[in-house]
């Protein structure tokens, strides 16, 4: 008996060091190919990544859980950087910008983080676009920061209640336990072929543009720190949006909403058509069998919303 258990604890020895020996040399591998495109900016004591690129009226782009910079720059940069200065932003923990704490960083202080970067760069009152966490990111910083915006595109954002438990993965990633043991696994482990079903399903019913895995880099969302922050993030949402809830009427910016209507993610009915109706002046464009990523699949319609916003913020 005494035997059995000194090859068990060998074996699970064995196991701890080479999974924390192959989550190291995987996550080195991916911040290798994967490396910052921007720059890297203080803020307040903290490192922000930013990509900047064009010329015009200010233009920041925030993008979802899961996501970086690469997000945009697969192509929808190149799409405006001809009208617009645009300022795309590592939201805390994800990409490289580092996490802010440990406990996962609520909608108001990554809106104040990211506001703050935008006005280090020159970005007073830009326009400010949000794909799904990232347009509950933006709505938080027209509420907390008005004077400091001067339009709001979102794209397929959670914006209310909704009553679908926390998927089960987000919990266990979250915990004390799961992030010490689970995430260092999943790190460690998780196939390619994982990974690239993952993004297929974010992408349904529409398929992931060609190159956009090989140019969004998975492996760097898979790196550790960055698991734990997204489900902690994701975790902490519902009620970041229930505080906020109550305080949409105090938008009043030009603000342009895109969802789609079979978006399985962020449901239509329960956030941007109820959101519509929330802040002053607010227009919805519903999208047409598509799905959770408009920022991709729905690009010119995605160019006239936010050309829409700047001339009604006079900005064109």
């Amino acid at each position: 008996m005494g035997k059995a258990l000194l090859i068990i604890g060998f074996i699970l020895i064995a196991f701890v060091a080479v999974t924390l020996w192959r989550a190291n040399a995987r996550e080195a591998a991916a911040e290798k190919a994967y490396p910052p495109e921007g720059q890297i900016i203080e803020v307040k004591g903290y490192k922000v990544h930013a990509v900047v690129r064009g010329e015009g009226p200010d233009l920041v782009l925030i993008h979802g859980a899961s996501g970086s910079t690469r997000d945009y720059t697969h192509t929808l940069v190149a799409q405006l950087e001809s009208d617009y200065r645009v300022i795309v932003l590592d939201r805390p923990g994800f990409g490289y910008t580092p996490r802010l704490h440990k406990d996962g960083e609520s909608l108001e202080e990554q809106a104040a983080l990211l506001s703050a970067a935008a006005a280090e760069l020159g970005a007073d009152r830009p326009i400010v676009l949000g794909q799904s966490f990232g347009g509950a990111v933006a709505l938080a910083w027209a509420v907390h920061h008005p004077d400091t915006i001067s339009g709001l595109v979102l794209l397929a954002a959670p914006s209310n209640i909704w009553s679908t438990p926390i998927d089960p993965l987000y919990r266990a990633t979250s915990s004390f336990l799961g992030a010490h043991l689970l995430v260092p696994i999943l790190t460690a482990w998780v196939p390619k072929s994982y990974v690239a079903n993952a993004l297929e399903g974010v992408f349904e019913p529409q398929a992931a543009p060609v190159g956009y895995a090989r140019h969004f880099g998975p492996g760097i969302t898979l790196r550790r720190k960055t698991m734990v922050v997204n489900a902690r993030q994701r975790v902490r949402l519902l009620p970041d949006i229930k505080a906020l809830i109550p305080r949409y009427g105090e938008i009043s910016v030009p603000t342009e909403l895109l969802h789609g209507d079979v978006d399985t993610i962020v449901g239509l009915s329960i956030h941007s058509e109820l959101l519509v109706n929330q802040i002053a002046h607010a227009n919805l464009t519903v999208l047409k069998g598509i799905g959770h990523m408009p920022q991709h699949v729905s690009q010119p319609e995605v160019l006239s919303a936010i050309s829409r916003v700047a001339a009604r913020a006079r900005l064109q």
